[in-house]
């Protein structure tokens, strides 16, 4: 088969690389990619955020299956497009996508499934949001409804800044969802769907927080490892029987299946599981070590979804050991990334074992010089028999890349001991 694969950052390079190992692919175009992707498959020009362009693009390329990996287009209605020329498409519907477009939604239909969240309440004016905080107390948790590339949360102690989020929410024209905080760790999963199968992949936690501890502002994500050893087999049965299954009958129900990728953020807290959040993408940066344990071809099970035959997918078969992710982001970020820095080293960190450099915010001048684009530029991806085997891979490469002002995290899985 021919697959496109929309999208230009990290994840979209691991869902290539991860395609092309799959013998049913014959050929893969990635619309459109970064200066890494490029070195791997053929590119193009597309407009990420126009369904009709993509749709376009799918029918120019005779596409056989399109991979949407941005939450944007998905919202926008890219999938509900492609599908519309009749190819199949892996990713939500338009509909089925505010699950992750709006969290107000995505709260509506948890309550419907009975699905397992923090208490939470919707607020259009800054006097609701004051109520609201001041009803829950602090750490106080506040997030922007709409979609904010994974920065649109704060949690902080200090009212006064939980409060200024809300109110820049809200002078934006949006409205803001303030919660409950949760305590315990948080968990990454995700599943694959065809809208009534729902198939879990390895639990992964990511580091969403800018520097080291847990400090700073939330960002895109800084760093992720998989699958999780203090996590039991059980607990992921317990999601999918509990969250997983339940939201996608619900969505069922209400005449939007989701089919695509479900992915439940998750914190184990003393009182059981909760949702923190749902996207309807693959999540990144916790794709890259996801991807880099899954044995199974990835091409025939996303198809299974596409088409809807995922009952009769056979079971997921997963490599042994751990990955572990560093993400390198440009000066600045996540508030003014800095663009244009050239960056060092790229070819050293490949050759370390058992390392993948995936590339993210990146191009490629005339003279062939790569350069970051901005954001989070690099995602250092290391698999090993143990965590600290990933995790020594992984910084070893890390080590060997310059970036003129960047920065990373230096514990990404720094406390787990296998």
């Amino acid at each position: 088969m021919k697959v496109l694969v929309i999208g230009s950052g990290a994840r979209e390079h691991a869902l290539a690389a991860a395609l092309l190992g799959d013998t049913a692919v014959r050929h893969v175009v990635v619309a459109p990619g970064n200066a890494g992707i490029a070195t791997l498959v053929d590119t193009v020009p597309v407009d990420v955020a126009n369904p009709q362009a993509i749709a376009d693009l799918a029918t120019s390329q005779d596409a056989d299956l399109v991979v949407i990996g941005p939450e944007v287009p998905l919202v926008a209605g890219a999938a509900d497009a492609v599908r519309e020329r009749g190819i199949p498409c892996f990713g939500p519907s338009a509909a089925a996508a505010q699950l992750e477009g709006s969290k107000a939604f995505a709260k509506k239909v948890m309550a419907e499934a009975e699905v397992p969240t923090a208490m939470a309440l919707v607020c259009a004016h800054v006097d609701q949001a004051a109520a609201a905080l001041d009803q829950f107390g602090p750490p106080y948790v506040v997030k922007d409804d709409g979609l904010a590339a994974g920065k649109g949360v704060v949690v902080t102690s200090d009212r006064d800044a939980a409060l200024a989020h809300a109110q820049s929410c809200i002078d934006a024209g949006s409205v803001v969802v303030i919660e409950e905080f949760l305590d315990g760790p948080e968990v990454s999963l995700f599943a694959i769907t065809d809208g009534t199968a729902v198939l879990p992949l390895q639990p992964a936690q990511d580091f969403k927080r800018l520097g080291d501890g847990d400090t700073g502002p939330n960002t895109g994500g800084m760093g992720a490892y998989s699958p999780l050893p203090w996590v039991p087999e059980h607990v992921v049965e317990e999601i999918t029987v509990r969250v997983l299954r339940p939201m996608v009958a619900a969505m069922a129900k209400r005449g939007t299946p989701f089919a695509g990728l479900l992915y439940a953020g998750l914190a184990l807290t003393s009182r059981g599981i909760r949702v923190v959040e749902f996207n309807a993408r693959f999540g990144d940066p916790e794709t890259q070590v996801v991807l880099a344990n899954l044995r199974s071809p990835l091409g025939h099970l996303l198809m299974a979804a596409a088409t809807h035959t995922l009952s009769v997918h056979p079971p997921l078969v997963w490599n042994p050991g751990f990955a572990v992710t560093v993400v390198i982001a440009a000066h600045g970020y996540p508030d003014s990334a800095r663009s244009g820095d050239v960056i060092h080293g790229l070819e050293h960190a490949a050759e370390v074992a058992g390392v993948d450099v995936f590339h993210a915010g990146t191009t490629i001048r005339d003279d062939g010089v790569v350069t970051a684009t901005g954001g989070r530029v690099l995602s250092i991806t290391a698999h090993g028999e143990s965590v600290a085997q990933a995790r020594e891979r992984a910084y070893a490469a890390v080590d060997l890349i310059r970036l003129d002002g960047a920065h990373y995290r230096r514990d990404i899985a720094s406390e787990v001991t296998t």
